[in-house]
């Protein structure tokens, strides 16, 4: 097996555990895929009424993305010859994880949508660059209160902010893997699209916490 086709089994492999399915079986409630918006996410674990659950959840798809960029910085890129197979495997890791979480063989291929995997993969391949994401989406959050709209902004904004000179990543494969997560993201979130559009997509509150059926 090349080291390419490994980074990209291994972080799949990686982005296959859903920690909202794994999490809500290990705490006794429901299948995150049969209540609410059918989402194994952090903010539709919410509806379980287990906040721990959710923030389980959140912490666990993210560090599975950015675990999945180290493990790539660590284990291969030292046998790199040059800085564009460098940046090929640190594409290939961050692209394959958000696909697995996208798309877990764990778990039917009935995934999240894939933005605090997302996170963590650029928290991985930028710290600034995560960290500036991670703004856009708390911004409009605290000014919205609608999770949908702050994954879209932060979606939008990603591939923006990593084709600035500072990043360093403008048609790089880098780029183009956090353009495509861009995408999918957009694409997973096209029935939220269609309700922000509608006026029905809602604002968080405490009441998205109901307890369902277990």
């Amino acid at each position: 097996m090349s080291s390419l086709s490994a980074v990209i089994f291994l972080s799949y492999l990686l982005g296959s555990v859903s920690f909202a399915i794994v999490v809500s079986r290990l705490r006794g409630l429901a299948d995150p895929r049969s209540y609410g918006s059918g989402n194994p996410g952090a903010t539709n674990m919410l509806r379980s009424g287990d906040k721990a659950a959710a923030a389980l959840t959140l912490i666990g798809d993210a560090a599975k993305g950015l675990l999945a960029v180290v493990i790539v910085r660590l284990l291969f890129l030292p046998a790199a010859v040059s800085v564009d197979e460098a940046q090929l495997w640190l594409a290939a890791g961050a692209g394959a994880v958000f696909l697995g979480h996208l798309y877990p063989v764990f778990f039917r291929f009935q995934g999240g949508k894939g933005v605090a995997t997302a996170l963590g993969a650029l928290l991985g391949l930028s710290p600034l660059l995560g960290l500036l994401v991670l703004l856009v989406w708390l911004l409009v959050f605290g000014i919205t209160r609608i999770s949908s709209l702050s994954a879209l902004a932060a979606a939008v904004s990603a591939p923006i902010l990593a084709a600035l000179p500072w990043a360093g990543f403008f048609q790089t494969p880098v780029w183009w893997a956090v353009l495509l997560m861009s995408l999918l993201l957009l694409l997973r979130h096209r029935s939220n699209i269609r309700d922000l559009l509608s006026g029905k997509e809602r604002p968080v509150s405490p009441s998205d916490s109901e307890k369902p059926p277990c």
